[in-house]
């Protein structure tokens, strides 16, 4: 299992991104008035949260099935680690912009995390792109 990673740092890196991702899946999906509560929102804004979870769900789904199920591994599935990168680097800049440039909708409750968490799956993504490029580029 280790060789289909490169070694024991890229499936420690890959774990840690995509147990991130479940975690905001299920806190999104599951947990959704203790999401809508941490961050001040009402709870007319569940169905919006449960969405944008769904992609969490799905994102994290995938991941389980190119690393530990699917035959071929991790061979070719660019299209995929590319997606997670850009997906991250758009809820970054987003994140960044929203917390410090336009500020709509901020409360007492709003934090920095929809800056920080976006970029340290970034960096994640990124470094397992990197990392990985001679399996996912074939």
């Amino acid at each position: 299992m280790v060789e289909k990673f490169n070694g024991v740092l890229y499936l420690i890196l890959f774990l840690i991104h995509f147990t991130g991702y479940a975690f905001y899946g299920f806190r999104c999906v599951v947990q959704t008035q203790s999401f809508l509560d941490k961050y001040g929102m009402d709870a007319t804004g569940a169905g919006v949260v449960r969405f944008f979870g769904c992609f969490f769900i799905g994102s994290t789904l995938m991941a389980i099935y190119v690393g530990f199920i699917r035959p071929n591994g991790l061979e070719a599935t660019w299209g995929f680690f590319n997606l997670i990168f850009l997906q991250n680097l758009c809820a970054f800049i987003v994140g960044f912009y929203s917390t410090k440039i336009n500020k709509l909708g901020h409360t007492d409750k709003t934090s920095d995390e929809a800056i920080y968490g976006p970029l340290a799956h970034t960096i994640l993504s990124g470094v397992l792109c990197y990392g990985l490029a001679d399996k996912i580029y074939i």
